[in-house]
């Protein structure tokens, strides 16, 4: 495992920006979950567009395990319902876009989607419980279809089931209960297309994600420790800052 980690000839600081990586997936995982999206461009920078997105995978898979071993009892399932289906095939389509758009392009194109959905997610919270958004399939088809395609690409469909979660108006615990089961059965669908389709999840790579589990675990518990301390009213403001923060990330 060693001469794995050896093989990567990352500098110091390199280390450092990874390490840190691995405590955010744990804090998104329970906590804050804007924050999963800002790996996405460091790890971008530090390891290349694709193969960082099959680098990070098994590392947010790790971090599901925490997250829905606090808030299992929490989740929503006929939103998750409601959505899986639709995520799977934006999946499927990312999963054969991928040849062909390069990472660059992509991360552009989902963070203006992101950045376009920001003023809706604002006005959702100043109009408060009279908001009533719409119980539709095609709703729920086009938040899953997006975030499939945006999650199997880079890993970044974090914001957008934010948005989705946050015009639910779910309790604080539901919101990330609800999350985490849904992003876990999804990363979980994704993994044998990152081994046996792209070829970016190898015995190299996995040697890596075991060495950040630890980084993991203790963000994800900062993550439980964070979300106790934060009302209901200004947690839901604070992922919406962290979302923005995430998509204009995305362009760098």
């Amino acid at each position: 495992m060693i001469e794995s980690l050896r093989s990567f000839d990352l500098s110091a600081l390199q280390w450092v920006l990874a390490v840190i990586c691995g405590m955010f997936v744990g804090v998104a995982k329970t906590g804050i979950g804007g924050m999963g999206t800002l790996v996405v461009p460091i790890l971008a920078a530090i390891f290349g567009g694709k193969p960082s997105a099959g680098l990070l995978l098994p590392m947010l898979s790790m971090g599901d395990v925490f997250g829905v071993s606090y808030y299992h009892r929490h989740a929503d399932w006929r939103h998750i319902c409601r959505l899986l289906p639709w995520a799977v095939a934006g999946i499927m389509i990312g999963l054969f876009v991928g040849h062909i758009v390069s990472d660059t392009q992509f991360k552009h194109i989902i963070g203006t989607i992101i950045l376009l959905s920001i003023p809706l997610m604002v006005w959702e919270e100043r109009r408060g419980e009279n908001l009533r958004i719409p119980n539709t399939w095609w709703f729920s088809a086009i938040t899953g279809l997006v975030g499939g395609f945006a999650t199997m690409i880079g890993n970044a469909a974090g914001p957008i089931m934010a948005l989705y979660l946050l015009s639910t108006r779910l309790p604080k615990n539901s919101f990330i209960g609800t999350g985490a089961w849904f992003f876990m059965i999804v990363n979980l669908i994704k993994i044998p297309l990152h081994v046996f389709v792209w070829g970016t999840i190898t015995l190299r790579t996995f040697s890596f994600d075991v060495a950040m589990l630890p980084a993991i675990g203790f963000g994800a518990v900062l993550g439980v420790l964070v979300v106790r301390r934060i009302p209901e009213r200004p947690y839901r403001v604070l992922v919406i800052i962290m979302t923005v923060i995430a998509a204009a990330k995305l362009f760098f």
